[in-house]
């Protein structure tokens, strides 16, 4: 653990210790059965997943000392790679938080190809916050523990991706079978980044935070809705891919379209048992 994180963790300690007593806490439970259960409204959006992926604390009296705390450790790290020329003033800010969060994790300078997948992953999340919220700090701490669900969806990614393919073939054998000689669910380049991304840079923001809310929920297996709604629209089209880069590429122009598709997906994801978050079979 590096220092950054041993301040705020301390800080957050201390005044926990003065609050155990208090009654005035936010019941996360509750809040994430609403992320599920309704669709969240954009006004209280950042409220509730600041609260349910931890960046704020679950007692409301230590929300303004500890969102300062952040705040501290946000400017450290900014201050921090600045003075070490990692970015300058031209760098991209999703590049910027980039290189926070890698500094945060000790691991700022590395070669190895798979971390460098993981970075590419997180930066993608980033880009999507960044469109929604407007505080650095928030979007950079919202980031870093939205990136932590979504590696929670890549050790399901195998059991994610049999889902898909049971209830594809129960559906359209026809479109399964054409995926399938696509090599669609069986490489390691396709589903799995669409899935551990929150499908980011394929939906458009506006409508992805619908799925995202879900996510934010407890919920793993909304992915693979979003994936057989996709499909499914996309049918026509999708038979006519004599590749899986064309299918791809297919899928990754399909914004006009996606609200509509999101809002199927939700609908069959919360009317279908096999989306109950509990166990993926």
């Amino acid at each position: 653990m590096n220092a950054f994180s041993t301040k705020l963790n301390y800080a957050e300690a201390e005044y926990g210790k003065k609050l155990e007593c208090c009654d005035n806490i936010r019941n996360h439970a509750k809040l994430k059965q609403f992320c599920l259960s309704y669709t969240v409204p954009s006004t209280t959006r950042s409220l509730l997943w600041n609260i349910i992926l931890g960046v704020m604390p679950l007692h409301k009296n230590s929300t303004e000392y500890i969102m300062e705390q952040r705040k501290a450790v946000y400017d450290d790290l900014l201050r921090a790679v600045t003075v070490m020329q990692i970015i300058s003033a031209n760098t991209p800010k999703s590049k910027v938080l980039l290189s926070m969060w890698q500094l945060e994790q000790n691991r700022l300078l590395y070669s190895n190809n798979d971390k460098i997948d993981l970075d590419n992953n997180f930066v993608e999340i980033v880009k999507v916050l960044l469109q929604i919220f407007e505080n650095d700090v928030e979007t950079y701490w919202l980031a870093k523990e939205f990136y932590s669900c979504t590696r929670e969806i890549a050790q399901d990614c195998g059991k994610l991706k049999e889902l898909s393919q049971n209830l594809l073939r129960k559906e359209d054998s026809n479109l399964f079978n054409h995926l399938e000689n696509l090599a669609v669910f069986s490489s390691n380049d396709l589903l799995d980044k669409w899935y551990v991304t929150g499908f980011a840079g394929v939906i458009s923001e506006s409508t992805l935070v619908r799925v995202w809310d879900k996510i934010c929920g407890g919920s793993r297996k909304i992915v693979v809705f979003i994936f057989l709604e996709l499909a499914k629209v996309l049918k026509g089209n999708a038979l006519k891919c004599h590749t899986r880069q064309e299918f791809k590429t297919l899928v990754e122009q399909i914004k006009d379209q996606d609200a509509v598709i999101v809002n199927k997906a939700i609908k069959n994801w919360q009317n279908n048992k096999q989306h109950s978050e509990i166990k993926i079979h």
